[in-house]
């Protein structure tokens, strides 16, 4: 059912994006920036000017490429900490050349549906909506929240369903994970696109997902290793197991541009 569902509103395109990953402390300088579609600073920033400094410093050295960071929920904290409105941080950093939001957790946000209009009207892209970890064995009443929160916000492009956090006394399932694709998909029939972490869930689980709902992979990486060979790179494997999966391949970056068909 997923799969149809899926099929209906994508095809057999399923798109990916090349994300280079920099880290929000530190001055090293970028890695390749030519064959990322995404430059994404990772880690929680000490305050308010760090944030504001490094996106400052990143953007200048991106060459057009897309720029994005940051936990919308971190963000959230760090104005309260600062006494500033999420707002105005949000407008801080855009004037600095941030151009997207890399997520917002869901189960984290003290009020969802305010912080991701306030990333809406601050002029940012919300990259894509989260779960940090999953608060219940059953699915359901939080894919239901997705749903409500979309027809409330209606500016989610992309959930990814899967949490970024695991807990190890409990692990979940192949079985388990894949299911929750699927309801994902038939339940928060309003959001565009599911999607699933290559970097995270590995080509594994990926591409199981891209047969019961997903269509969107995140986190492939955007440095061309050819040491093993063209056919053992990056790009190439994430295409190889995207057609195996019986779909089509399609770049894009953050903007959701797509760069290839």
């Amino acid at each position: 059912m997923a799969d149809e569902v899926r099929r209906q509103r994508h095809g057999t395109a399923t798109t990916f994006v090349r994300v280079s990953l920099v880290p929000i402390e530190g001055s090293a300088p970028l890695p390749p920036v030519d064959t990322a579609g995404e430059i994404r600073i990772s880690g929680t920033p000490a305050s308010r000017v760090a944030a504001v400094t490094r996106v400052g410093e990143v953007a200048a050295a991106a060459n057009g490429v897309p720029v994005s960071g940051f936990s919308l929920a971190e963000l959230e904290s760090l104005a309260a900490i600062d006494g500033a409105s999420l707002r105005s941080l949000l407008e801080e950093l855009r004037a600095a050349g941030l151009e997207l939001v890399a997520e917002a957790p869901l189960d984290l946000l003290r009020d969802a549906r305010r912080a991701i209009e306030e990333v809406n009207i601050a002029g940012l892209t919300l990259a894509r909506l989260t779960v940090d970890r999953s608060p219940s064995p059953d699915p359901l009443p939080l894919l239901r929240t997705v749903a409500e929160l979309q027809r409330a916000v209606a500016v989610v492009r992309v959930f990814a369903p899967l949490p970024r956090r695991f807990n190890p006394a409990a692990p979940s399932t192949g079985f388990e994970d894949v299911k929750r694709v699927a309801l994902a998909r038939i339940v928060a029939d309003n959001v565009q696109s599911i999607q699933v972490d290559w970097s995270l869930y590995g080509p594994k689980l990926a591409q199981v997902a891209l047969t019961v709902g997903a269509d969107d992979v995140d986190g492939v990486s955007g440095v061309d290793d050819l040491s093993q060979g063209m056919r053992r790179s990056p790009l190439e494997e994430v295409r190889r197991n995207i057609r195996a999966a019986g779909y089509d391949p399609v770049e894009r970056n953050g903007r959701f541009d797509r760069l290839s068909k």
